[in-house]
Formats: structure tokens, sequence, C-alpha cells
């Protein structure tokens, strides 16, 4: 009677197992390795990205100061030549002689006037060129006055476009006409010595209206449109 061998296998892990669980181990390690590397490289673009979104707001930021600045700067050029310009437009008066001395003043009193002195005296002597204080028409021109009575002797009254009138009396010549179109220091006569004067002069008015009676203070009028007398 035969004998029966039984064979007991051994339970060692085959090679496909232990080859598989280093397989799979090395992914693992793959992975966690890998996550780590992403977890890196994600940590570093957002400090990157941080970097560049603060330098683009820094950019921005000077940018913004660069326009308002030249925006100050043309507005204080705007400013400034608008200023210039109405000082050019108001300094188109001038005084009626260029070389004088002042004498009787406005709103002096004496026996040389039926009232207190209607204007400002500029003592010249006899045939110098009187020019006109501002651009204008001519509303009076002739003796008497120009109507406005003997006391004044020869005279000149312009209307200017801001409706205020200049007076020019005691002139030698009267060298314009009622109607004409003058502008700022145009010639316009000569001085003189007529009509009820004391010396060689030139009165000068600034009115309100064309009449004897309207006069104001010429020399704070001139000096309100920048012309220093």
């Amino acid at each position: 009677m035969s004998k029966r061998v039984t064979f007991q296998h051994s339970r060692r892990p085959s090679m496909s197992r232990v080859s598989g669980a280093v397989v799979a181990a090395g992914l693992g390690a793959s992975m966690v390795f890998g996550a780590g590397a992403a977890f890196a490289s994600g940590t570093t673009g957002t400090a990157d990205t941080a970097a560049l979104a603060g330098a683009a707001t820094a950019d921005s930021v000077a940018q913004q100061a660069t326009a308002q600045s030249k925006a100050a700067a043309a507005a204080k050029k705007a400013s400034a030549d608008k200023e210039a310009a109405a000082k050019k437009k108001a300094a188109s008066w001038r005084t009626p002689v260029s070389h004088y001395v002042l004498s009787a003043t406005y709103g002096t009193g004496g026996d040389r006037w039926a009232s207190k002195h209607s204007g400002q005296d500029f003592a010249v002597p006899i045939g110098t060129k009187v020019e006109a204080a501002h651009a204008g028409t001519v509303v009076k021109a002739g003796p008497n006055g120009g109507g406005d009575g003997p006391a004044y002797g020869n005279a000149i009254v312009i209307k200017h476009a801001n409706g205020k009138y200049s007076q020019y009396a005691h002139l030698s010549k009267i060298q314009v006409k009622i109607g004409d179109h003058v502008k700022t220091g145009e010639k316009i006569a000569l001085s003189g010595n007529t009509g009820n004067s004391s010396g060689p002069h030139l009165h000068f008015e600034i009115r309100t209206t064309a009449n004897y009676g309207s006069a104001i203070n010429p020399v704070s009028y001139l000096n309100s449109v920048h012309v220093h007398v």
C-alpha cells in the first residue's frame, strides 16, 4: 500500500505581490512628493502674484499723482492766463498825456470853480500831444467846452464801451470830430490854455454820462483799471 505524500506550500509572498507593493509605495511617495512640490509651487506663485499686484498698484498711484499734478499745473496756468488777459484788457486804458506834473486834483475847492474841481489837471506845455485814454466814439468836440460851457474852453468828450466817458479840456487844437471812432492812445488834440485856465494844462475827467455834473474821481478810476497816475 503506497503512502500519500502531502506537500505543504510555503506562504512566502510571490514576486508579483512584492513588486506591486514596491510600485504602490513608489507611487505613494511620488504623489506625496508631487503634492509637496505643487504646494511649494503654488505658494511661490501666490507671492509673485501679490508682488506684481503691489507693483501695479504703486504704478497706478504714481500715474494718478502725475496726472493730478499736471491737471493742477494746467489749471494754475489757465487761471494765470485769464488774469493776465483781464489785466491786459484793463490796461488798454492809459493817461491822456505821457509826461506831466499833477496839479489841481478832483474835489479841490476854490474861487476858480463854481463848485469843486470836477477832474484831474495835468500840467503840460501848450501843444503837448493829447491822446485818447481808451477806445471809443467822440460825442462832443468843439469850443465852449463842446457844449459844456465856456469855462472848459476847447474840449472833447469820448464815449467808451463800458458806459464811461472821458473829457479833455482847455485844448489849443482839436483834431477829431463828433462821430469819429478812436483807439486807445490815438492822438486827438493838442493841450492849451483856453477857457477858465490859470496856466497851460490838460483838464481830464471821467464821467458816467456825456454831460457836465456826472464826473467821478478820474485818478481812482484809472487806478481801478490798472493805470497808475
